[in-house]
């Protein structure tokens, strides 16, 4: 527990903190990579540059500041963060290096204010802080560890098969090297994927794409034009070839009850909805399925979701073209309306929505979402990077 004299300068020098928060954020980062390079794979680069991820900690340090004496306060906050650190790997050996980095981008963009009585005040608060993290996150591994199949940290798989579900992605399926068995995940969860590419290590998360329950491990993934892990996968990974994976995650997930459930998706947001359907079809739900693409070239999955419709009579599925060719057949062209989504809910609005896509998307449909009364606890989305707000 802090001491109420620490506590007093964390609460004192909290509007100067928030006031700079995203310029100490965005020193540390160069700081700390300068520093020590070895935490470079952990980190997106180009969630750095856009500076989605130096925003994210701001908000977090700001958050945690802010409710000092109500911690409690922070239950999903902290809870997001311990996931997306359980995922990439996180350890409690990385806690001093960030603490140390930070305060010094505290003492860099604040000069002579911060004191040495503030850069400690914020030092112990920070250690109180990776202490509550460090806990939580070593549950979710033992937790992970012991179940069957389970593991802790990185386990080599390797590729067995390759299927390409539209012009940009490919699925990519892993089985375990030791033969073993692997953990029943959750539909909606991701992996993380390590792979060392022109002697660099890299991180990337993807959905799991699948049912759980196989003998292997499939993601789904998009060729982005930009993308270094992306391309390898789809332009160098071969069959046999051994990669690492970390234990999936995630809390995208679904709700254990009988709601009818719509899955809302745009682009390669697909990819975790196709593990919730398959998941969701063997139940009494009744499923609404909305995906919207380009057109049907890039349409991943089309011909598995039209399978399971025609099998299902509680299962529906509602396609949406932005630009559909000559030989599109979509249920609407252009993009998802509030009138569209409407017509898909019952008149009680009493439904799970989850819906993942790009940020425009997402923002667009979680509008769609508050204004047509669906209650905010069943609204569901993920965020692959770092967490970003969804009202402009």
């Amino acid at each position: 527990m802090l001491d109420q004299a620490t506590i007093d300068i964390i609460k004192a020098t909290t509007p100067v903190v928030k006031a700079h928060a995203d310029e100490i954020t965005a020193t540390f980062y160069p700081i700390m990579f300068k520093l020590y390079p070895e935490v470079i794979p952990y980190f997106n680069q180009t969630h750095q540059a856009q500076g989605s991820q130096p925003k994210a900690l701001a908000n977090a340090v700001v958050a945690y500041a802010a409710n000092i004496e109500q911690l409690g306060n922070l239950g999903d906050t902290v809870t997001k963060i311990v996931r997306k650190h359980c995922a990439l790997g996180i350890l409690p050996e990385h806690y001093p290096i960030v603490g140390e980095c930070l305060l010094k981008g505290i003492a860099e963009v604040l000069g002579e204010a911060a004191t040495p009585e503030i850069l400690d005040a914020w030092g112990k608060a920070y250690n109180q802080l990776a202490d509550i993290l460090i806990d939580a996150e070593e549950q979710v591994y033992h937790i992970t560890e012991t179940q069957k199949g389970g593991w802790r940290g990185e386990r080599e798989f390797k590729l067995v098969k390759r299927v390409e579900e539209s012009e940009v992605i490919t699925s990519f399926y892993f089985a375990p090297v030791d033969g073993g068995d692997i953990v029943l995940y959750e539909a909606g969860q991701y992996l993380t994927i390590v792979l060392d590419i022109e002697g660099k290590s890299v991180r990337r998360n993807y959905s799991l794409s699948e049912a759980p329950g196989g003998d292997s491990l499939r993601i789904s993934v998009k060729r982005e034009p930009e993308g270094m892990v992306s391309g390898y996968l789809h332009d160098h990974l071969a069959l046999g070839d051994v990669v690492k994976l970390l234990p999936p995650n995630g809390a995208f997930v679904l709700r254990n009850n009988d709601k009818p459930l719509v899955l809302v998706t745009g682009g390669v947001g697909i990819t975790p909805a196709i593990s919730m359907l398959n998941v969701a079809a063997n139940t009494e739900r009744d499923i609404r399925f909305i995906h919207a693409a380009i057109n049907g070239r890039v349409h991943a999955f089309k011909a598995h979701v039209d399978a399971m419709v025609q099998g299902n009579k509680r299962i529906s599925s509602l396609y949406v073209y932005s630009d559909p060719s000559e030989q599109c057949a979509p249920d609407a062209e252009g993009f998802i309306t509030q009138e569209l989504l409407a017509s898909q809910l019952p008149e009680d609005r009493d439904v799970e929505l989850y819906f993942l896509g790009p940020k425009p998307f997402m923002s667009a449909v979680y509008k769609m979402a508050g204004e047509l009364g669906i209650p905010q606890a069943q609204v569901h989305y993920e965020f692959f990077g770092p967490e970003e707000e969804l009202v402009a």
